[in-house]
């Protein structure tokens, strides 16, 4: 697919624009509970800020702004005279993990506001609107990550319209439920459905965002095209054994349930590699009775598995399911798995891939992303596009994480040919 209509602005413009992109990750950086590292969790004074700070550079571009009843900061950019045309949607999140990177979320926020200034239109009175005959709009959502209450993707569920009321409960590690939180930060918790919005509002949703992973570095490519976000299902697993001394019990004696926990994580990686696109992850163990001259009695272990496909990822865990009943089995311990999470693959638009393929241009590659994103919750209501890209040494939420100024460059070109060609498309 080629471009029907190209972007006419100078380099200069857009290397301005990147510049500023840089220059404002390194601004909002500074906005943390954590003096020396970044830490920015929803509903929190530094969510405030970083919503203030949004909320001003969407003002500067034009653009009327507004908190909405979930805490996301939305900034909407209308045709001359059609104030209620529905939107192209486009941004990311501003929360982050603790001791974060400076890049994960926030630069698709920034790069969105870019892609406004570039193609919006100003008249001789200095207003500007949209050039479309839909409007634009800039969310930077509240809580992608999860990191406060343990429940991610919290700001985008609420666009959607899939608030479920049982998370109301929720609490953070100070015992502060989330609705507590919401009333201390000026939230209603009574109004959180005004947040939804109807998919007759919205045309499509497009997300740039570093890939957080090792490809696009290792081929050498700044761009790629996102196919769909990876399908994920996660347990906490119990392994119950027997208790005792560590001196005096023999080992054709012991039913060790942190060597069962063990051998099961190392069977966990096994599987997995040999699936295509699955990936399985072991991210806690903890052991009990947690004494120095004790057997362990009992292991807890946490399972995070994602996949390309729902179906290939069900498959693993039946795999691996039958895996644990050996492994068990041959020790002489018990195993239970409680699911704790599921969410299924979510599929970019045909359209809005080859959208963004061709504002990236070339040979563009597709890639699948295996960590999810707000498009996860906004694929409910309207058809969603991504861009990813170049992640140096794929090392994410981390002080590390990085972007070339060069790479956010030409995603800002990418991100804005895209907009035009979406444009030009029939409806």
């Amino acid at each position: 697919m080629t471009l029907a209509t190209r972007l006419q602005v100078a380099p200069e413009r857009i290397a301005s624009a990147a510049r500023r992109v840089m220059g404002r990750c390194e601004e909002l950086a500074a906005v943390t509970a954590t003096p020396g590292s970044i830490t920015r969790v929803y509903l929190s004074p530094e969510h405030a800020r970083v919503n203030r700070l949004a909320a001003e550079w969407m003002r500067e571009l034009g653009m009327t702004t507004r908190q909405d009843a979930a805490g996301n900061q939305v900034g909407r950019l209308a045709p001359a005279g059609a104030p209620d045309a529905p939107a192209l949607l486009m941004g990311s999140h501003l929360d982050t993990v603790p001791d974060a990177g400076r890049f994960d979320g926030i630069v698709g926020v920034l790069m969105a506001l870019e892609v406004v200034r570039l193609v919006r239109r100003v008249d001789d009175e200095g207003v500007a609107s949209s050039p479309f005959p839909f409007a634009l709009e800039v969310v930077a959502f509240s809580d992608e990550e999860g990191t406060r209450f343990g429940k991610a993707l919290l700001g985008s569920s609420a666009v959607a319209g899939q608030w479920d009321p049982s998370w109301w409960d929720l609490a953070d590690a100070d015992g502060i439920s989330l609705r507590e939180a919401f009333r201390e930060f000026g939230l209603d918790p009574g109004r959180i459905g005004e947040a939804a919005r109807r998919p007759d509002q919205l045309i499509a949703y497009l997300e740039a965002h570093i890939e957080q992973g090792p490809e696009l570095h290792r081929s050498g490519q700044a761009l790629a095209a996102v196919s769909s976000i990876a399908s994920a299902r996660r347990f906490q697993v119990v392994v119950e054994g027997e208790a005792r001394h560590a001196g005096g019990t023999p080992y054709d004696m012991r039913r060790d349930a942190l060597l069962g926990a063990s051998e099961a994580a190392l069977a966990v990686e096994r599987i997995c590699r040999g699936e295509h696109h699955i990936i399985g992850t072991v991210g806690q163990l903890e052991a009990f009775p947690g004494a120095v001259n004790v057997v362990p009695g009992e292991a807890h272990f946490s399972l995070d598995l994602r996949g390309e496909f729902d179906t290939t990822r069900d498959h693993t865990w039946d795999e691996i399911s039958r895996e644990l009943d050996a492994i068990m089995g041959r020790r002489g311990l018990r195993w239970q798995a409680r699911e704790v999470h599921s969410a299924p693959a979510v599929f970019c638009a045909p359209l809005l891939q080859d959208v963004v393929r061709a504002g990236i241009g070339g040979e563009a590659p597709t890639l699948f992303s295996r960590a999810g994103h707000d498009a996860m919750s906004i694929g409910a209501i309207t058809a969603v596009g991504m861009l990813f890209l170049r992640n140096p040494d794929g090392i994410s939420h981390h002080p590390d994480e990085a972007v070339a100024g060069e790479d956010v460059a030409v995603g800002i070109r990418a991100l804005a040919e895209a907009v035009l060609h979406l444009a030009a498309e029939p409806r």
